[in-house]
C-alpha cells in the first residue's frame, strides 16, 4: 500500500510513520511536511534510509505539488495542522490558512485522484469545555462548541471532511483525539516544557489554579488507534480516542513529574491564566473500544515515567529547540 502522510515531521506524524513502517515494512510512505517550527526530520532518523520511505518538503495547499504526489496513493493520513492554542491566540490567521484552507485543497486533490481512503486526524477540543463538577465526557455525538481559534479551525476542517463525504462521496474516517504526549513532542507543550525546565533546574509554569483537566493519550496508543480505524473502522464514521478513565488535573500531573524527577513543590510557579482557557476535557472512547478493540497498552503513570526518561536520554534533541520555544 502507498500512503501519503501529511505533517509527518511533526510530533504525532513522525511517531506514526515510525510506528507504521515498523509494523508494516512493505508499505510505502510519502511524508509531506512544510517543515514549520514544529517539523523536525531528526524525529525520523530511524527510517530516513528506508527504501519505502520518502520525504517531500511542501505545503498541503500547493495543488500542483499534490497532483505530482497523489497518483498511486491509496490512503491519506492527514496530520498537518497548526496546533498550539497559545499561538492561535497571538496569530489566528495561519491556523485558518493551514487547518481550513489547506485541508480544503487537500480534499479537492484527493477527489481528483480518487483516493480510496482519507483519514482526518482531529482533536477533542472541537467539542468545547466541560465543567469540573461534571461527569460528562466528550463522545462522537457531542455537539461542536470550539472556544479558541485553534479549535475553531479544526472544527471547520472536520466539517469540511464530512461535507466532502456527503456531497462528493469521499471515503473518509475521522478521529478526535485527546492531549497526546510522549517522545519527540515540541517543548512548548505542557509536559515536555515541564520536563525540560526541570532538567535545566528551572521552575515549571502552571496556568491559573492548576485545576484544569485533560484526557492524556500516549502518542503510540494514538498511532495504534489510527491503525485500527484505517483497517477496521467504518467509512464515514468518527471515533473519539482517549487514554484515561479517570480525571487528573494539571497540578496533580505536575506533582507526579516532580516526584519522578526528584524535585520538590517549590519548583511550581503559578502563572497568569490564558484567555478562554477550557476548564476540563474528558473523552469517552467506548465506541473505539467496542467496535475496534482499542485500549491503551499501559497506564498513565507508566507512560509518564517513559516520557520523562525519553527527555532525559535525548537532551541533544530538545536543547536545540528551547530558544525557538521561548520566542514565538
Amino acid at each position: 500500500m502507498k500512503i501519503l502522510v501529511t505533517g509527518g515531521a511533526g510530533f504525532i506524524g513522525s511517531n506514526f510513520i515510525n510506528y507504521w513502517l515498523n509494523k508494516y515494512p512493505h508499505d510505502q510512505i510519502i511524508n509531506l511536511d512544510k517543515l514549520t517550527y514544529a517539523g523536525n526530520l531528526e524525529n525520523l532518523n530511524a527510517v530516513k534510509d528506508n527504501p519505502n520511505y520518502s520525504f517531500i518538503q511542501g505545503d498541503i495547499a500547493d495543488i500542483k505539488l499534490l497532483d505530482s504526489i497523489l497518483p498511486g496513493v491509496s490512503l491519506v493520513i492527514h496530520f498537518a495542522a497548526e496546533s498550539h492554542v497559545d499561538r492561535s491566540i497571538i496569530g489566528p490567521a495561519i491556523f485558518i490558512q493551514t487547518n481550513v484552507l489547506g485541508t480544503q485543497v487537500l480534499l479537492d486533490a484527493c477527489l481528483k485522484h480518487k483516493i480510496g481512503h482519507f483519514h482526518h486526524v482531529s482533536t477533542d477540543e472541537v467539542f468545547g469545555a466541560l465543567s469540573l463538577d461534571s461527569e460528562v465526557k466528550f463522545s462522537e455525538i457531542t455537539p461542536y462548541n470550539p472556544r479558541s481559534p485553534y479549535s475553531a479551525s479544526k472544527a471547520a476542517s472536520d466539517h469540511l471532511v464530512r461535507s466532502y463525504g456527503i456531497t462528493f462521496g469521499l471515503k473518509y474516517t475521522i478521529t478526535n483525539c485527546s492531549n497526546n504526549f510522549g517522545p519527540y513532542q515540541y517543548p512548548e507543550k505542557f509536559l515536555p516544557l515541564m520536563i525540560t525546565n526541570l532538567l535545566q533546574d528551572k521552575k515549571v509554569p502552571v496556568y491559573g489554579d492548576g485545576l484544569y483537566v485533560r484526557d492524556w493519550l500516549y502518542v503510540e496508543d494514538h498511532c495504534q488507534a489510527i491503525d485500527l480505524v484505517v483497517h477496521s473502522g467504518k467509512i464515514g464514521e468518527t471515533y473519539c480516542i482517549g487514554g484515561m478513565t479517570e480525571d487528573i488535573n494539571n497540578l496533580q500531573i505536575t506533582k507526579k513529574v516532580l516526584a519522578i524527577m526528584g524535585k520538590d513543590e517549590s519548583y511550581i510557579q503559578f502563572v497568569e491564566d490564558r484567555p478562554g482557557h477550557d476548564r476540563r476535557y474528558a473523552v469517552d472512547w467506548t465506541k473505539a473500544k467496542n467496535e475496534l478493540g482499542y485500549k491503551p497498552v499501559y497506564d498513565f503513570d507508566n507512560y509518564l515515567v517513559k516520557t520523562v526518561n525519553w527527555y532525559r536520554e535525548n537532551e541533544k534533541w530538545w536543547r536545540k529547540l528551547i530558544g525557538q520555544t521561548n520566542n514565538f
